[in-house]
Formats: structure tokens, sequence, C-alpha cells
């Protein structure tokens, strides 16, 4: 025992440019590995046609709908294990770890049976077209399967990086990557001894890929002994009271993180009401706000991992000026990333080999995401502040405000008025806007302070 404890490091974190980035950049590896999977699979989708690429936008955009549970399970988890972190309580962390996992697989079991009662519906009601329709619903009741995976996986990461062991996010994300390329290649065409199973085997890959950077990264978790330092398997007892805490500190952040996809759902079908070509320029976007997303969502979750620890440290005061050290940091790597992408656009979009009515249609819409997406970088920092303070609820009210007004204005914009895309884009600057604007009202209130 005596040497389990000298071998343990102080899991306190301290506030400081090299302590953020240090937590940052894994995450980010790992984050912007996933969205190379996103590309990949609209490259490949693409050769076969305007429609699949079309498709995708709504089958991914759906997918993350249900996946997100497991994101807001991922932060209410990260958020109570960085706490424990900062009061270096390693039992508290492992028991808390496998409660997680064990609530997981009933968030995935329930977002199985949903897609398959009813998404039908929820499509129908939706898309216009029957072709389209068809091939998303066919393509989720595949694609579904992945969640257990997925969210293991996720539960996994929210303990790696409580812990400050981010860095071992990247073997998990890497030998996804590489699994989800190689059976993109091999499954949607039929190479390499595959049969061709054609846009339903994007669906596949993704899934074997989910299951590979599942099973990497708990064998990382069990290669580095952190079963034993952190009393894991001595833990494994269903735990009613701390389940319950993981459940109301994460079921906010499900739900906001939900009812912001499904707006964005929504956004896409009014979009596929104007027809193919917008649908799939503005699913290549998507790819955009991944590919910028990434930076802004490592910095977010490296907020909430530090503010939770230095709070769990008992340092409240502390917590504003790592919130706009952080601030900068992500609004500096996102702009340089911002330019890149406004200066060569043409050689961005044209990776997806369609026309040059396609590129000629994205160019303005990658120019406008752009700029809000370097709002987003101020706005998910203070946003996942809060989720760092474990005011979870906070979160929630904040998401529902802003997308009433979202949902106004796109339907506004779309449908009454037929704006047009850049218009309809748009809306990005809105939601971050009021997103950003009231999460910083809130910490720089103070009321979180009041209950620990």
């Amino acid at each position: 025992m005596e040497g389990l404890l000298n071998d343990r490091k102080d899991l306190r974190l301290s506030i400081s440019n090299r302590q953020v980035l240090s937590i940052a950049l894994p995450i980010w590896v790992a984050l912007v590995i996933p969205q190379i999977n996103f590309i990949t699979n609209n490259i490949f989708l693409g050769a076969l046609g305007e429609r699949e690429l079309a498709t995708a936008g709504i089958t991914g955009v759906y997918y993350l709908v249900v996946a997100v549970a497991g994101n807001g399970l991922n932060n209410g988890l990260q958020s109570i294990i960085s706490r424990r972190a900062g009061e270096n309580n390693y039992a508290a962390i492992g028991r808390t770890y496998t409660q997680g996992l064990r609530l997981s697989l009933v968030f995935a079991a329930v977002g199985i049976a949903l897609t398959y009662f009813v998404t039908p519906f929820l499509m129908t009601f939706f898309l216009h077209s029957a072709e389209v329709r068809q091939e998303a619903v066919t393509f989720l009741y595949i694609r579904v399967w992945g969640l257990p995976f997925l969210f293991f996986y996720q539960m996994s990461n929210a303990f790696l990086v409580g812990t400050n062991h981010s860095r071992y996010l990247v073997y998990g994300t890497l030998a996804e990557t590489i699994v989800n390329v190689v059976l993109d290649y091999s499954l949607i065409k039929g190479r390499l001894g595959f049969p061709a199973l054609g846009f339903n085997g994007a669906a596949y890959a993704s899934i074997a890929a989910e299951c590979t950077g599942m099973v990497v990264v708990l064998s990382c978790i069990m290669a580095i002994g952190l079963p034993k330092k952190f009393y894991i398997f001595r833990q494994i007892k269903f735990d009613p009271k701390l389940t319950m805490l993981i459940f109301r500190r994460s079921l906010p952040l499900v739900l906001q993180y939900s009812m912001s996809l499904a707006s964005w759902l929504y956004f896409y079908t009014l979009i596929e009401h104007h027809g193919i070509l917008g649908l799939a320029v503005s699913n290549t976007l998507r790819n955009v706000i991944g590919l910028l997303g990434v930076i802004c969502w490592s910095f977010a979750s490296t907020t909430n991992t530090m503010v939770s620890n230095v709070i769990g440290q008992g340092m409240e005061n502390k917590v504003e000026p790592l919130i706009r050290r952080i601030m900068w940091l992500s609004l500096g790597c996102c702009i340089g990333i911002a330019l890149i992408l406004n200066l060569f656009p043409r050689a961005f979009l044209s990776i997806y080999g369609q026309d040059e009515t396609f590129i000629q249609t994205g160019i303005p819409l990658l120019r406008m995401i752009t700029g809000s997406l370097c709002l987003m970088s101020i706005a998910t920092v203070w946003l996942n502040a809060v989720t760092g303070t474990g005011k979870t609820r906070a979160n929630l009210w904040m998401e529902i405000i802003t997308l009433v007004c979202y949902v106004v204005y796109v339907y506004l914009v779309q449908e009454k008025w037929n704006l047009g895309l850049v218009w309809a884009w748009g809306s990005e600057y809105l939601y971050w806007i009021f997103l950003g604007t009231m999460a910083m009202i809130y910490i720089r209130s103070g009321k979180w302070k009041f209950s620990r």
C-alpha cells in the first residue's frame, strides 16, 4: 500500500499556459481525428453522387443528436472526476468512473430504441425526397449499433482527461481513424476483397472504428496501471447515490446538447426543402465546423476540467482569470485556421470531387462560417466554465433561450422570406453571441460560488 501511495502524483492542476496546453493539445488531436473520419466518409460518399453526399448530411447530424447523450454524460462525469482530482481523492475517482460506465450502457440502449421506433416517423415528417428518406433510415438502423462502443469510449476519455492523462486519448482515436479509412475504402465500393455495400458501407466502417477506439483506450487504461491506482476493480458494485449524482449532473447537458443538435437537424431539413445542391454544400460546411470546432471543443473541455479542479482545490477566486487565459488561447488558434481556409477556400471545397457550381456556391458560405466559428471559440469556453462549476441546469436554460431565438430565425430566413444559404448560415452568429453572452454574465455574477 505504501508503494502505491508513493507512486501516485498530485492531481491538482496549476493555472498556466503550459498546463492549459498540456491538457488541450491531446484532446485536440483526439477530436480532430474523428473529424478526419467525417471528411473521409464524405469524400468516399461524394464519389457515389450528390444525393449520397446530401443524405450523409442528414444522417450525420441525426446520429450526432442520438450520440450526443454520451457527450453530455461524458462532460458531466468529467466535471465530477475533475472535482475529485482537485481534492486528490483517488478512490472517489475510480468509483465515479465505474458508475459512469454502467450508466452509459443505459443511455446507449435508449438511443438504439428511439432510433428504431422514432426515426421513420421523423424522416417522413421532415424530408420531402423519398429516396433520401429511405436511404437515411436504412443507414441509421445500422449506424446506431455503434452507440455502446462510442459511449464506453467517451466515459473512458472523461476518466483520462479528468485525471490529467489526456495524452493517451490519441492512441484510441488514431486506431479508430485507420480502421475507418480502410473500411470506408473497402466497403463502399467493394475493394480489398470486401463486398460493395454502397452508402451503408460507411455505417459498418464507422461501427468497427468506434469499437476499435474503445478497445484501444481501455487497453491503455489497463496498461498504465490506472485500475490499481484508482481501485477500479474494487468498486464495481452498483452505487445508486453516486449514479444519481452523475445522472443529475449530466441530464441537463444531455438535454442541452440534444436540443442544440435537434435544432441543427431542423436547419438541415429546411435546407433540403430548397434542393439537393444546398444540402450537399451545407454538409461539407459541417466538416469545416468540425475542423475549426475541434480547437474550440478541446479548449472548452480543458476549461471544464480545470475550472472543476481549481474549485476542488478551494481556489474559486482563480476561476475567472483561468477562463480568460483559455479563451484567448482558443480564439488565437481559431483565427489562425480561419485565415488559412479563407485564403484557400477553393482548395478545400474541391476535395469533395464536385463541379464548379458546387464550389462557387460553397465559397461565400465558407467565409461566413469561419467568422462565426471565431465567436464559437469564445462562447464554448465560457459555457464549459459553467459546466465545470457543476451548475449544469444553468447551461440548459441558456440553451433553451438561445434555441428559441435560433429556430425562429432559421424558419423566417429559409421558409418565410427565402433569403438564401448565406443568410441561413448567419444563424450561427446569433447562436454563439446569445449563448456566450449569457454564460459570461453568469460566471461574472458569481452565483455559482454559493454551493459547491
